[in-house]
């Protein structure tokens, strides 16, 4: 994985822990362990960031940050990609979410007739809410797995060609002091 390319746009611990508005946590944030960037703490912020993001819940940014501290992973990794489901792509992944949950629950996908109203909501929300959870919560379990094993593959493929690439070049070295001698 790019470490540098994540240390760049990441904050910093500093950054984070001067902020005013998170004092009340206290030390929690002085965890050494929250802001490294490798990868047992890059693949579990990846798992619940992901997970997270596949919720239809309010605050899922905090959740995935308290959840990120109870996991030892990445605060800031699991915090920004919450952000997956961002406005632009929340109603086509909620969309699915809900589809899935129809298939499993073996339930008709229902047309979508949305009308601001508390009568409409009180009406659908068993309907609509029971397929949407379910579905959002095998989406979010599926996906933040794979997502955690593609980076701990893609971090371990790094570090074995890293260590080809330096391999590589100890032998150039070895055999060029060799024809100089």
């Amino acid at each position: 994985m790019p470490k540098k390319f994540m240390k760049r746009y990441l904050p910093t611990p500093e950054k984070v822990q001067s902020m005013q508005s998170l004092h009340f946590l206290g030390d929690i944030l002085h965890e050494p362990n929250l802001w490294h960037i490798n990868r047992h703490s890059v693949a579990r912020a990846f798992l619940v960031g992901v997970w997270f993001c596949f919720i239809p819940m309010p605050f899922q940014m905090v959740a995935a940050a308290i959840f990120a501290i109870w996991f030892n992973a990445n605060l800031p990794l699991s915090v920004v990609l919450v952000w997956i489901s961002n406005p632009l792509t929340m109603p086509p992944l909620f969309y699915f979410n809900y589809k899935v949950g129809a298939w499993v629950l073996s339930r008709p996908v229902l047309t979508f007739d949305f009308h601001l109203s508390w009568a409409w909501i009180s009406e659908r929300i068993v309907d609509i809410g029971i397929p949407l959870y379910l579905g959002s919560i095998i989406c979010a379990t599926v996906f933040a797995c794979v997502s955690y094993l593609v980076i701990q593959f893609l971090w371990r493929r790094k570090i074995r060609s890293d260590w080809r690439a330096r391999r590589g070049t100890r032998i150039q070295g070895k055999r060029r002091s060799n024809q100089l001698s």
